[in-house]
């Protein structure tokens, strides 16, 4: 919960007067300030806008004309609050809302009113700001949408994304086979589609900012330090299984996604104070990383004379190592998500698998939150696997309230 207050903070006997937004945020206060451009006098402020039923009418008019565009502003801000990421406010984002509040966006010429279309407007519109990764993602959901307007016969406006939208749309996402969690992720990108026509003054549903599909349960598959000793110690005369499993060991203990370490080369290293380290930017983040290097990694290092594994596709990578984590016995049965060929395509079936067969390009990141959660402080995990959030790490690693009592007890 965000609360607006508003300060005289001039010496002058006439300023603007200063709006100060205060929030909580994983158990860290904040406070940003901006100048609005309501101009009041010190005197006015100090001594007779705070009265009670003022007696003298110009006060009294006064008090009504303030408070009014005190409540417009602090609304506007409070709802620019509701409708951002915590991580993307600042001072700077703060002083960009008061001038929207003064110079609130006109609905521009031209701009599609169809959701369809709109993608692609958008895309446009943010081609120097989203990665090519996003625009695949996002043009998935544009072919979706246009099956489902093929099929309604009729067109997916803007402002009918509302709760009857949100029904169809699950139940057309359902019919055809997609995952709950599918669903639940491009329903939120169809709500990131629908803000941004907002902020350009197209109109849409009051229900829009509350619409929500809740995310299914999955299961958290990781390679326990066990089961990566069983893999470390493999002898395997196949060059190309070697490569993928170094590779393997290397994300278990860097921590880092796919689009990262197989990046990595011997160039990105440094030795401060004794200490290996590896500087690079993230892929999806375009965050400047600073990782240590883990024993393990620097035992593959050595193993290839100082450099990396060879460079391997995230397709072939994912398929090698299948192979590895077979050779290596993982067959305990559990359950989880595998893609599959069904009757509407290939959908990602929930069953009962030998564990090899659900290892793909992301476990080495799970496997090394998991791991070292409890011997590394959180704070500093976070840092390497780059989660916004204490509590979207231990979502991520699959801690429940329960898991973090019993923690907490240990130490009773």
């Amino acid at each position: 919960m965000a609360t607006v207050n508003f300060l005289y903070r001039s010496t002058k006997e006439n300023a603007h007067l200063t709006l100060r937004l205060l929030f909580r945020h994983d158990n860290k206060d904040f406070v940003f300030g901006a100048s609005t451009k309501l101009e009041v006098s010190k005197y006015y402020w100090t001594k007779e806008h705070s009265q009670k039923r003022p007696k003298d009418i110009d006060i009294a008019n006064r008090q009504l004309e303030v408070n009014k565009e005190l409540n417009n502003i602090e609304n506007h801000i409070l709802k620019a609050f509701k409708d951002v990421e915590v991580k993307v406010i600042s001072k700077e984002w703060l002083q960009q809302q008061v001038e929207l509040y003064y110079n609130p966006p006109k609905k521009q010429k031209g701009i599609p009113t169809n959701l369809i279309d709109y993608i692609d407007f958008y895309l446009d519109y943010r081609k120097y700001e989203i990665k090519p990764t996003s625009i695949v993602k996002y043009n998935v959901i544009k072919h979706k949408l246009e099956r489902m307007q093929d099929d309604r016969k009729k067109p997916i406006l803007i402002v009918d994304v509302n709760e009857s939208f949100k029904k169809e749309f699950v139940a057309y996402q359902k019919d055809n086979g997609y995952a709950q969690n599918t669903i639940q992720r491009e329903l939120a990108f169809i709500k990131t589609f629908c803000k941004h026509a907002r902020h350009l003054g197209l109109e849409t549903s009051h229900q829009l900012d509350v619409l929500r599909v809740d995310k299914a349960k999955a299961e958290k598959i990781y390679l326990t330090f066990k089961e990566l000793e069983v893999i470390e110690n493999l002898e395997l005369e196949n060059d190309r299984l070697d490569n993928a499993r170094d590779w393997l060991i290397i994300s278990c203990y860097t921590g880092q996604r796919v689009s990262d370490f197989l990046r990595f080369d011997k160039g990105m290293i440094r030795v401060e104070n004794g200490k290996s380290l590896i500087e690079f930017t993230q892929a999806k983040t375009n965050k400047l990383m600073t990782v240590p290097l883990h024993q393990k990694v620097l035992q593959i290092l050595h193993k290839r004379n100082g450099d990396f594994p060879s460079a391997i596709s995230d397709q072939r990578y994912n398929e090698y190592i299948k192979e590895v984590c077979k050779l290596a016995n993982l067959t305990e049965i559990i359950q989880g998500g595998k893609q599959l060929e069904t009757d509407n395509g290939i959908r990602k079936i929930t069953g009962d698998y030998p564990k090899w067969e659900l290892v793909t390009s992301h476990i080495g990141r799970r496997s090394f939150a998991t791991n070292f959660y409890g011997t590394i402080p959180t704070s500093y995990l976070i840092y390497i696997t780059g989660h916004s959030s204490e509590t979207m790490f231990l979502n991520y690693i699959g801690k429940s309230n329960k898991d973090l009592a019993m923690e907490v007890g240990n130490y009773f």
